[in-house]
């Protein structure tokens, strides 16, 4: 059974900086490429940042150049490092596989990231 928990949220005031944390088991974690997603309130979850097996990332274009995704296969863990934090960003940050992401499965608790103006 996938199992993944994320941490690290937190408030920060806008223009801080945040790391969160997804560890996740249950999976072959090095063959899986990983998604940290987002949701805010009233709003539909979104995908923020992705890192391949192959250790290719892609961003959505309002977070490129302040986010940062990795991954440690040792540690089973992937990782989102935030800067220059706004306000928008606010949101319930989950980090899923892309495939199960797809099919709307094994979503975690979250961890829930406010930043104050």
């Amino acid at each position: 059974q996938v199992q993944l928990v994320e941490s690290g949220g937190g408030l920060v005031q806008a223009g801080g900086s945040l790391r969160l944390s997804c560890v996740a088991s249950g999976i072959i974690f090095s063959m899986n490429a990983m998604g940290w997603f987002r949701q805010a309130p009233g709003k539909q979850r979104e995908l923020v940042a992705a890192i391949t097996s192959g250790m290719s990332t892609n961003y959505a274009d309002s977070v490129k150049g302040r986010f940062t995704i990795s991954r440690d296969n040792t540690k089973r863990t992937v990782f989102l490092q935030m800067n220059s934090l706004k306000p928008e960003d606010t949101a319930v940050y989950y980090c899923n596989t892309l495939a199960g992401a797809s099919r709307n499965l094994d979503w975690g608790q979250g961890t829930q990231v406010t930043v104050s103006s």
